[in-house]
């Protein structure tokens, strides 16, 4: 605290020295500066209550002098001394911010009532700023008795999620984690913060999407299976300003829900399989039993047709069924392109009876796929075989194979009918066609809903890009995962 009754006067030396000493030390100590080094000094040692200035002080200038010194003691009050009044230096007063200004001619009790304004307004200034300190101070221990009632409200409620949540920084550093998350990965909970989240988390269709470079795409959720037999629903979604949520929820129930009702299609397709078979065997042996007309021959045709287009129908929910239900477990690493130069081989028939051109460009050298390639063949013959199905006759088929980013991509483009804008949303959908398909061109809507199942299953991506008469084109990308001799170098 400044000392109230010490008065610090800097001036030349001069009658108006003298005067000044005398009438302020009438009721206050007063102390004399005679240069700047002796000012600064003055001002250390003694913390005086109010500085008298002269305008012109050991040759510079008081008023650059107050400004520099309220820079480092803002609550100093500072009068200052002038031999002159004009409208120049009452403007620098007010602009710096001084306390008020003394010129002659001097009377005492002008002096002391300068003086005396100037530290009353002063002291209001400084209780205004002790009640602003100890309001501040005591609103910030408020604010921090509010924070860790809060921390401690969100750490029950993020350890109680009952889905497993963790928290990564952009570096893929583990921030949080709650126990659900701990308990599903097999985690100590104690040692797992901070550490890189891919030292810990060894499962491939995981890092399959904690490696994901693409923020715009971390929102597609990947589905694991865990050595208990419990099925997860992963998710990894960015957070601005901090990095990402990497959720896990637990669908077991879901997909034993998904398999009873599958084991249901799966039972009845069966069962309308057998009488089926049967009833396509007896058609055959109607030509035996004796000479059949024209009519009996055309209608068994139709019998057999239609049969045939239901046991197809049938394949395909059975198909569907074992895929959206998770039978699909079935994985090795196996060569795309094989598989997409052996489905084009298959589908040479085809392609020449519709008098097609089809041109391929696939990459030199590709990454393995973690996969079904029973499925992918499945998949290809889907994709493929509908750009061919709706192609106009003569015209042609592309077909792109290449990796990008830990991804192998696949474009198949046609030149066909293409698909209406009001149904590109729908076209997955089980038995689902386009409004512009006429009833000659056979297919059940099964086809592409399989594809995207398989795609799913494989924690793909698959959308189309169409514009109606001008044709179609499918792009379906898959994660390249790494091998397992590479996974157990890095765990170790």
């Amino acid at each position: 605290m400044p000392d109230s009754d010490l008065i610090l006067i800097a001036l030349n030396e001069s009658i108006a020295l003298n005067l000044l000493d005398r009438a302020v030390h009438v009721k206050f100590r007063t102390a004399i500066a005679n240069n700047i080094q002796n000012l600064n000094r003055l001002l250390q040692e003694n913390n005086p209550a109010l500085l008298i200035i002269e305008e012109r002080f050991n040759e510079h200038d008081g008023i650059q002098i107050s400004k520099e010194l309220l820079e480092r003691f803002p609550t100093l009050p500072i009068v200052l001394y002038a031999e002159k009044a004009t409208p120049e230096l009452f403007k620098n007063i007010f602009r710096e911010g001084l306390s008020g200004y003394l010129i002659p001619p001097l009377k005492t009790d002008d002096i002391i009532d300068a003086i005396e304004s100037s530290l009353r307004k002063a002291r209001r200034t400084g209780d205004w700023l002790r009640r602003e300190v100890k309001r501040t101070t005591a609103s910030l221990k408020k604010q921090a008795q509010l924070s860790d009632a809060e921390r401690a409200r969100f750490e029950a409620i993020f350890n109680n999620i009952h889905d497993g949540v963790m928290i990564i920084n952009d570096e893929r550093i583990i921030l949080l984690a709650n126990p659900a998350m701990c308990r599903l990965l097999g985690l100590n909970p104690k040692t797992v913060i901070d550490k890189p989240i891919l030292d810990v988390v060894t499962y491939p269709e995981l890092t399959a999407l904690l490696t994901r470079k693409n923020d715009d795409e971390v929102h597609q959720y990947y589905e694991v299976g865990f050595p208990d037999g419990k099925v997860g629903n992963a998710q990894l979604t960015a957070i601005q300003g901090v990095g990402y949520a990497f959720t896990i929820q637990d669908i077991t129930y879901l997909k034993e829900m998904d398999r009873a009702r599958s084991d249901f299609v799966h039972t009845v397709s069966h069962d309308l399989r057998s009488p089926l078979t049967s009833v396509i065997g007896y058609t055959e042996l109607m030509e035996r039993a004796g000479v059949l007309s024209d009519n009996q021959r055309d209608f068994l045709k139709r019998i057999q047709d239609s049969i045939k287009h239901m046991t197809s129908l049938i394949n395909d929910l059975l198909d569907l069924g074992s895929v959206e239900a998770g039978f699909d477990t079935r994985r090795e690493y196996v060569q795309f392109e094989a598989i997409l130069r052996y489905t084009l081989e298959m589908l040479q028939g085809q392609i020449k009876a519709r008098r097609l051109k089809v041109q391929t460009e696939i990459a030199a050298v590709l990454p393995p796929l973690r996969a079904n390639p029973i499925r992918l063949r499945q998949l290809l013959d889907n994709i493929i075989g509908n750009a061919i199905k709706y192609s106009h006759s003569g015209g042609e088929v592309y077909i792109s194979l290449y990796s990008e980013d830990d991804q192998i991509i696949l474009t198949v483009r046609d030149q066909g009918a293409g698909i209406p804008a009001e149904d590109q949303a729908h076209i997955f959908d089980k038995f689902y066609r386009g409004r512009n398909v006429t009833s000659t061109v056979a297919g059940s809507g099964l086809g592409l809903a399989i594809v995207k199942s398989i795609v799913d299953s494989h924690q793909g991506r698959i959308w189309v890009e169409s514009t109606e008469g001008k044709g179609s084109l499918f792009c379906i990308v898959l994660p390249v995962q790494a091998e397992p001799a590479q996974m157990e170098t890095k765990q170790t």
